[in-house]
């Protein structure tokens, strides 16, 4: 279904077939494991099972700093994985979380009790750790440093509820603006950017709170029927009774009023997102933090005034996704990418939403600050059925859709 969504977008056929014909090895080369050692081939593959949205541009990453941040989100993988566990009793989690990071200095440590999807990082955690030492000295400390800190951030929220934007900001910080952080840090570390990416933690930490905030605005109802809650009680208390209400079709309209509110907050991290971007110099590096952040842009105008977020998951299209990808390349093609998905939702601005204007004042600073004389444009058009049906054989006879649907699900999820 998805096949034929894009075939009604030439634009995004076109960035299909590039994708498959080897477009995609300038934006995502493939890493070659080849010379690796057991434990690193392992470690890689734990990181492909695990990652819902780096594993694809962390191995385009260039020399060792992929290797550094292939480890770091592995570290960070099993403490979350510690963190989601209700099966472990908070008498055992609290203290594994605030001493986690003690475990990278124990080379036989390892967990063998988790229920979680994800435990294979936690059971072959040996295999971390060895690859944690052969890094260079210069990753350690950033490693360890934010696996302490987030560690104990994921205590503060543990057995307490998000009421404030406050402590909104707050928990996104422990769970993503560390990452942004650590990641900045590494990118300095490696000597592949300059020393101010890592010490401007203002910035970095925007960058994780943008990713943060989208995820959690677009997966309202899957939170919700696992009974998470992570939507802040500030803001969904001036529509409803319970967070749980919101899914209710006689709310639908004060729901998407307090959907928009919740998309308006986050754009307001748009211009830091592009400032911190103007300073990324290597083309590895740039394509890691601008990927996640025009697909975070394009979720929340697609997020924006639908009703369609409370009953399932609103995702972009496949073809979206790959040209985007290939399409982000350049700071300046990143800012039109920016502005066109901005200007979207600005274009779409309920009279009747009680945060009409707050969303206007915030659409023009995100504006302002992705001016560019480049342009992103989209195309929707119904080719006629002959059209159709020759690409869609065109396509299956070179059997690439698996491929395209790979790298969206590691995005997004599975269908």
């Amino acid at each position: 279904m998805d096949f034929l969504k894009a075939l009604t977008h030439p634009d995004e056929v076109y960035a299909l077939i590039r994708f498959k014909f080897g477009g995609c090895e300038a934006v995502m080369p493939k890493n070659d494991q080849v010379s690796m050692s057991a434990t690193l081939k392992r470690c890689y593959n734990y990181l492909t099972e695990t990652s819902r949205s780096f594993s694809a541009v962390i191995q385009a990453l260039d020399g060792e700093l992929r290797d550094a941040i292939c480890i770091f989100y592995l570290v960070l993988r099993a403490l979350d994985t510690v963190e989601d566990d209700m099966t472990i009793d908070n008498k055992l989690k609290i203290p594994m979380l605030k001493n986690f990071y003690k475990n990278l200095q124990d080379p036989q440590w390892h967990f063998t009790e988790s229920k979680e999807k994800d435990r294979i990082v936690l059971e072959d955690f040996p295999a971390i750790t060895r690859e944690f030492h052969e890094l260079a000295g210069v990753y350690h400390e950033v490693i360890s440093d934010i696996c302490c800190k987030m560690g104990h951030g994921m205590t503060v929220f543990l057995d307490r509820d998000i009421d404030t934007i406050e402590e909104w900001n707050e928990y996104c910080h422990y769970v993503a603006g560390l990452v942004g952080i650590g990641l900045s840090r590494l990118f300095s570390a490696s000597g592949l950017e300059d020393p101010c990416v890592g010490k401007d933690t203002a910035l970095a930490n925007n960058m994780g709170l943008f990713l943060q905030k989208t995820n959690i605005i677009r997966d309202y109802l899957e939170d919700i029927l696992q009974g998470r809650k992570f939507w802040p009680k500030a803001v969904w208390s001036k529509y409803v009774e319970q967070l749980t209400d919101l899914a209710l079709e006689k709310n639908r309209t004060q729901a998407v009023h307090c959907l928009n509110e919740l998309i308006t907050n986050a754009l307001e991290l748009v211009p830091d997102c592009i400032t911190y971007m103007s300073r990324i110099h290597n083309q590895s590096v740039f394509n890691f933090c601008a990927i996640p952040q025009v697909m975070a842009i394009a979720t929340l105008e697609r997020c924006y005034n639908n009703p369609a977020v409370f009953t399932g998951v609103v995702k972009i299209r496949k073809g979206e996704a790959v040209k985007m990808m290939m399409g982000s390349t350049s700071l300046e093609k990143v800012k039109a990418i920016m502005y066109h998905f901005t200007s979207e939702i600005y274009r779409r601005i309920p009279e009747n939403d009680p945060n009409a204007e707050r969303t206007r004042q915030v659409c023009m600073k995100a504006l302002a600050s992705s001016q560019t004389t480049q342009e992103y444009t989209t195309s929707s058009i119904y080719p006629p059925l002959y059209v159709s049906c020759a690409m869609m054989l065109w396509a299956i006879a070179y059997n690439y859709w698996s491929q395209i649907s790979a790298f969206y699900n590691d995005f997004f999820g599975e269908d």
